[in-house]
C-alpha cells in the first residue's frame, strides 16, 4: 500500500535540502563572480570609446566597485521580495527574461529527453534481446562512440553536413531571420528544432541504452526466466512479459537522473545552433558580467535539476514496488 506519510515526510526532508543547496550555489556564484577577470563596462562597451564621466557612470550601473557582500545582501533582500532584478544586458526583469528563454529551452529539453529515452530503451532492449549477436554488437559500439564524442563536437558535425553541405535544414536560430514571431507557423519552428534536438538527445541515448541492456541481460539470466522458458515461452513475448515490465522503471528513473546532463547540453547545443534559449542566455550574462541575469540562471537551473533528482528518487524509493515492498518488510 501506497504510504503518503512517508512520502510527505521524505518532499519536506527534500525541501530542506534544496533550500540549504541554493544558498550555497548563490554563495559560490557570488565568489566566482567577484573574481572573475572580466570587466563588465568593457565588455559591454566593446570597442566603442566613451569619456570618464560615462565611464564612471557605467560603473555605477553595474556595480563595479560594491564590495561582493553588499551585492549578495541586496540580492537576498530582493529575492525574499520576488525580485531578481534587472537584466543589465537585455534592460527587462530578470524572471520576464527566463521566462521567455526558458520556455524555448524547456521544448527542446523535452523533445531530445523524449527521443533519447525512447531511442535508448529500444535500443538497449534490442541488444539485451539478442546477446552477442551483431545488433549487440553494433549497438554496444554505437554507444561507446557516442558516450566519447563531446556534445558539441556533435552539434557542430550535425551543422555542417544536414545544414551546410546537405541543405535539408536551416543552420540556426528558432525562427526565420525577418519574420514577426505571429507569423512563425508550426512548420517553420519544427524544421528550426530537429537537429538541435537530435543533438542533445544524443547525450542520454548511450546511457540508458548501455544501462537496459546490462538490466535485461541479469533478468534473463535469473531463475524465472530459466522458468518460463521451460514452461514454453520465448522470443519477444518472453521479453515482452518478464524482461520489459522489470527494467522499464529503473530506466525511468535513470532518465529522470539525466536532468543534468541534458541542461549542460542545451548550454553547448544551444550555443552551436544559435537557440534562442536559457543557455545562449546564460553564456552571454557569463561573458558580460550580467550578474542579475546570470544569478537568476543559476537558481532556476539548480532547481530544475533538483526536481529532475527528486522525481527519480520518488520513481525508486515509493512508485517501484520491489523497493516499496522491502522497506515495508523491514
Amino acid at each position: 500500500m501506497f504510504n503518503y506519510r512517508k512520502l510527505a515526510i521524505f518532499l519536506g526532508y527534500k525541501a530542506i535540502r534544496l533550500i540549504i543547496l541554493l544558498i550555497a550555489v548563490a554563495i559560490i556564484s557570488f565568489v566566482l563572480i567577484d573574481i572573475s577577470p572580466i570587466d563588465p563596462v568593457r565588455a559591454y562597451i566593446g570597442e566603442m570609446t566613451v569619456s570618464g564621466e560615462q565611464l564612471a557612470n557605467l560603473q555605477q550601473f553595474w556595480g563595479v566597485n560594491v564590495p561582493v557582500w553588499e551585492k549578495a545582501l541586496h540580492w537576498t533582500l530582493d529575492v525574499f521580495q520576488g525580485n531578481f532584478g534587472i537584466s543589465l544586458i537585455y534592460r527587462v526583469p530578470v524572471l520576464e527574461v527566463i521566462g521567455d528563454r526558458f520556455q524555448a529551452s524547456l521544448v527542446l529539453m523535452f523533445v531530445s529527453w523524449l527521443i533519447s529515452g525512447v531511442l535508448g530503451f529500444t535500443l538497449g532492449t534490442l541488444a539485451g534481446m539478442y546477446r552477442g549477436s551483431w545488433i549487440d554488437k553494433f549497438v554496444k559500439i554505437y554507444c561507446y562512440i557516442l558516450l566519447s564524442a563531446p556534445t558539441f563536437w556533435i552539434a557542430l558535425l550535425m551543422l555542417m553536413v544536414f545544414s551546410v553541405y546537405l541543405g535539408w535544414f536551416p543552420t540556426g536560430l528558432g525562427v526565420p531571420v525577418g519574420v514577426l514571431s505571429e507569423n512563425v507557423t508550426f512548420w517553420d519552428w519544427l524544421d528550426r528544432l530537429i537537429l538541435p534536438a537530435t543533438a542533445l538527445s544524443v547525450i542520454g541515448i548511450a546511457q540508458i541504452a548501455l544501462f537496459t541492456r546490462d538490466k535485461l541481460n541479469n533478468i534473463m539470466s535469473s531463475d524465472f526466466i530459466i522458468f518460463a522458458k521451460a514452461r514454453g515461452e520465448k522470443g519477444w513475448s518472453l521479453v515482452k512479459r518478464h524482461g520489459v515490465r522489470n527494467i522499464l522503471l529503473p530506466a525511468i528513473t535513470i532518465q529522470f537522473l539525466s536532468f543534468s546532463e541534458l541542461f549542460g547540453g542545451a548550454v553547448l547545443v544551444e550555443q552551436v545552433f544559435s537557440y534562442p534559449g536559457i543557455g545562449q542566455a546564460a553564456v552571454a550574462a557569463g561573458l558580460r558580467s550580467d550578474v542579475p541575469l546570470l544569478l537568476g540562471i543559476v537558481i532556476f537551473s539548480t532547481i530544475f535539476v533538483f526536481c529532475g533528482n527528486t522525481i527519480a528518487d520518488v520513481i525508486y524509493k515509493f512508485v517501484d514496488p520491489r523497493i516499496r515492498e522491502s522497506e515495508s518488510n523491514e
